[in-house]
């Protein structure tokens, strides 16, 4: 076996820009995420094993009943190590030395809405604070308190969308939240002008292109402050603090039939609502060169090397006292001519089909399979382009 060692200028690394798209379709008090549903397995009635609208970050027990799941586990020794999750005092104190830990699977996550009325405590909102003044160079409705109104104290929704879904942030001009009522597109709001502001785009009222809202793109939130009227008649009970009132629907009560607070809203039958993007989201990519060289890599270990019907074998001679190879073995010829006869004259040539890749310790940690098994002849030198994505 000949190793060969990789040269600075045989490995590259870059990283490819992708653009992932993201559709959530809510209504009936659930979440669709890219219009994927619920699908029955061998063993278990949902074979992801997280609800719709969510992503399972491992995916680990596909298909697999509650008692055969695979769990991340540790054992309580001397290193000390354990999960984020569990405190220093408890595992201090409940468990002993060659104890288990463990935790459990799926680790999944979705989307979360919640609506905030007029001078209720909103921690979340506080928080983003020096987020929302930082975006100030795209739009001064970013600005936490000004005379477009205070995100301390007045009314708004916060839409929360976790990375796992777009990746590095989301991209500038492409979030659309539309507002159905009974199956008809009552209204919409994009980010068309790329600066985060969510300006009505329907219905062609006194209200279009009027900012309804503002987004966050790399921290993935959108905030919807707008409590205008989007439909002239209809009304329907989107308030869950003050259920059983009708009142007309407004980019407040966007996401309502998503909320969990509370669980039970089944008296917003007839509203549904969609929110849609493209996420950024970088792949970092190592190529590298593998190089045979000319007059090398000429012997191969596929038994039909040899011309058939001689005597003896690839394997070597071996014995305490010596390790031999055959010498008088005649190697196929594998070099065809374009005529019936003369055959064509002798050349060395192999096919290489796998590319082994070796740490520093020769260890084998990744195999290259070609699709097709390359020839190469004694006289000749091929590269081959290796891409591992992360």
């Amino acid at each position: 076996m000949v190793f060969y060692k990789f040269q600075p200028n045989d490995k590259f690394y870059n990283r490819i820009k992708t653009y992932p798209e993201i559709n959530f379709k809510i209504y009936d008090g659930k979440v669709y995420y890219n219009d994927d549903v619920k699908t029955t397995g061998s063993f278990v009635d949902n074979v992801g094993g997280v609800p719709t609208g969510y992503i399972d970050l491992y995916e680990n027990n596909i298909n697999r009943p509650s008692g055969q799941r695979i769990y991340p586990f540790i054992r309580k020794q001397s290193s000390l190590l354990s999960f984020k999750t569990i405190s220093l005092d408890s595992f201090n104190s409940d468990f002993a030395y060659s104890d288990i830990v463990s935790g459990s699977y799926p680790l999944s996550a979705s989307i979360s809405i919640v609506r905030y009325t007029s001078g209720e405590a909103r921690l979340r909102i506080n928080a983003l604070e020096n987020t929302l003044n930082r975006y100030l160079t795209l739009s001064t409705h970013y600005e936490y308190s000004s005379s477009l109104g205070n995100k301390s104290s007045q009314p708004l929704k916060l839409i929360s969308i976790p990375s796992i879904f777009y990746g590095s942030s989301i991209e500038k001009g492409s979030i659309s939240c539309k507002f159905y009522v009974t199956g008809v597109l009552a209204a919409e709001i994009v980010d068309e002008r790329r600066n985060g502001e969510l300006r009505q785009k329907l219905p062609a009222d006194a209200n279009s292109g009027t900012v309804a809202g503002v987004a966050l793109y790399n921290e993935g939130f959108l905030l919807l402050t707008s409590s205008w009227s989007i439909h002239p008649t209809h009304t329907e009970g989107y308030d869950i603090y003050d259920p059983g009132v009708n009142i007309s629907p407004s980019w407040l009560y966007f996401g309502t039939t998503g909320s969990t607070t509370p669980s039970d809203l089944t008296n917003v039958a007839s509203s549904s609502f969609e929110m849609s993007f493209n996420g950024i989201n970088y792949i970092p990519v190592l190529t590298m060169f593998a190089h045979a060289p000319k007059g090398e890599l000429n012997f191969s270990n596929n038994p039909t090397f040899i011309k058939y019907g001689q005597t003896g074998s690839l394997t070597p001679m071996s014995s305490s006292k010596e390790f031999k190879e055959k010498d008088d073995l005649e190697i196929k010829n594998i070099i065809k001519s374009n005529f019936i006869e003369p055959t064509a004259s002798f050349q060395q040539a192999v096919y290489i089909n796998k590319i082994g890749i070796y740490d520093k310790d020769k260890n084998l940690i990744g195999v290259v399979k070609m699709a097709n098994s390359y020839r190469k002849k004694i006289d000749e030198s091929i590269s081959f382009k290796i891409k591992l994505d992360f």
